[in-house]
């Protein structure tokens, strides 16, 4: 049947369930069906995720042994469910001639059409949801009163580093070597004196981007970055992946040392137009990550997967993620393929409640909330329980240094900025850290997270949120404590040393 004949067979119907608009006020079909969806297809063509009711069951990963096996048997059972169930699908949205890109890391399909077109999907029996795909604009707390100008104390090693004891694990030449951080953001200023020597398609001479950089904005045009750039770019005037980047593995060879972990490795991913995102490009990235292609996105190759995948980003119901579990089988995907998926915990504090955004609620995310530099919690620091999706989960895990953070800039330079965007990444580099010092904890993410939360130094609150106080450890204000490396390598390195390094 060609695409004009299915076009009226689906007017047709959605004509005939108009009708009887008077005997059902919600036809059953719409139940599957996100509100905003609903309402902004309403207003004319839209946007959205077509969730199918197939998904591939990862659960034979996590007795694998190795990373480099959890990511091939993910990759091939994500894939294999994919061409299995997509093809029909995808011959409808040819001959309908409507945009759609297909994704295997969820068996789901990104569409773009109108009102008749999302009701005949929601009537497929293959098809179990169709979520929101809204942009959703990144958002920083308001900037804390700045540092000293770096140029006053260019020997000076950062306080946020100086907090966490980061050089006391330089000091046993562990500074991330051999491990690969990925970071999806606003993009990043790639050839950053503090950035270059550590960005993994950097040879000391010649770049080679495939494999190390992906551009999940196919369209907008509304930042200074191109459509697909073929290299690695910061679209944001604040700087704001470029300054994340940075708190990883930042190093000049001179007096910016910057970074947790100088000695690993980056990749990256560019998930938002001009600071504004949807769950499609999220979805995108977390993709491109257990399997990295080239520039063109072909020959996928999961042993260049990174370690760790550092996600300074939210989406909040405020700005139309009104299912809080539209990202969660993606990012149990990355995890089951034996990444550790770090993510900032929101900005949306001080008030109980307020880890509420999707990737950051998940169980399957190492959640961060922000502290400044007296150890206390920041106030912008969003607190748990979760209870967007009734789960009452406990949140954050852990905390770190997020107020104040000097870190690189675009063009070379370097400044502040706060956030739980900046405490994330401090995470994601003790993890590159611990991996430095062990490398059989490379794909063991249950084993990296429980040793970072249990090295934490323990930080109680006054407040209690949902049924934990906050003198409790672990809480809802600081999880597990505020990171500590020193701490962390000792208990890896050698447990009975931990004495003498607790304060």
């Amino acid at each position: 049947m060609n695409g004009s004949r299915l076009s009226i067979l689906y007017s047709l119907i959605f004509l005939l369930t108009l009708s009887s608009v008077s005997l059902s006020p919600a036809p059953a079909w719409t139940n599957k069906v996100d509100p905003w969806v609903l309402q902004t297809a309403q207003e004319g063509e839209t946007e959205f995720l077509v969730f199918l009711r197939e998904q591939a069951d990862l659960s034979g990963a996590a007795a694998l042994p190795t990373k480099a096996e959890k990511g091939a048997y993910v990759f091939q059972k994500l894939t294999e469910v994919a061409r299995r169930t997509q093809p029909d699908l995808l011959a409808t949205l040819e001959g309908l001639g409507v945009e759609y890109r297909p994704f295997w890391v969820a068996n789901m399909v990104w569409v773009h059409g109108d009102q008749v077109i999302l009701q005949a999907l929601a009537l497929r029996p293959d098809v179990a949801h169709l979520y929101a795909n809204p942009q959703v604009r990144l958002e920083l707390p308001d900037q804390q009163p700045e540092q000293p100008d770096r140029a006053e104390s260019a020997s000076t090693l950062g306080w946020n580093l100086q907090t966490i004891r980061a050089e006391w694990v330089w000091a046993f030449n562990y500074t991330g070597q051999g491990v690969v951080i990925g970071g999806q953001d606003t993009g990043y200023d790639w050839d950053h004196p503090a950035l270059i020597r550590q960005y993994r398609g950097w040879d000391g001479v010649t770049a080679d981007h495939n494999y190390n950089w992906h551009d999940a904005i196919h369209s907008g045009g509304g930042s200074p970055c191109p459509n697909d750039s073929p290299e690695p770019c910061d679209d944001i005037s604040n700087s704001h992946g470029t300054h994340t980047m940075g708190i990883m593995v930042g190093d000049d060879g001179g007096t910016h040392q910057i970074g947790v972990a100088p000695g690993a490795r980056w990749i990256g991913c560019r998930n938002m137009d001009d600071g504004a995102g949807t769950p499609a490009t999220y979805t995108e990235c977390y993709q491109w990550f257990i399997a990295p292609t080239d520039l063109d996105g072909n020959n996928p190759n999961t042993d260049l997967a990174p370690d760790v995948i550092n996600n300074s980003w939210g989406c909040p119901p405020s700005e139309g993620c009104t299912d809080p579990n539209e990202l969660r089988s993606v990012v149990e995907a990355v995890r089951a393929a034996g990444i550790l998926t770090v993510h900032s915990a929101g900005n949306s504090g001080p008030f109980c409640n307020t880890v509420n955004a999707p990737a950051g609620i998940y169980e399957a995310s190492f959640s961060v909330g922000a502290t400044g530099s007296t150890d206390a919690i920041a106030n912008f620091s969003s607190r748990g329980p979760v209870t967007v999706d009734g789960s009452n989960r406990l949140k954050p895990d852990v905390s770190a240094p997020g107020v104040g953070i000097y870190s690189s800039l675009k063009g070379g330079r370097y400044g502040p900025l706060s956030g739980t965007s900046m405490a994330a990444p401090h995470v994601a580099g003790l993890a590159a850290l611990l991996i430095s010092i062990e490398p059989s904890l490379r794909g063991q993410v249950d084993e990296l997270e429980e040793l970072i939360e249990e090295s934490a130094l323990p930080r109680l609150a006054s407040d209690t949120c949902g049924d934990v106080p906050g003198s409790s450890i672990p809480n809802n204000t600081y999880g597990w404590g505020r990171v500590d490396a020193l701490r962390a390598a000792a208990m890896l390195m050698n447990p009975f040393f931990l004495p003498v390094v607790v304060k």
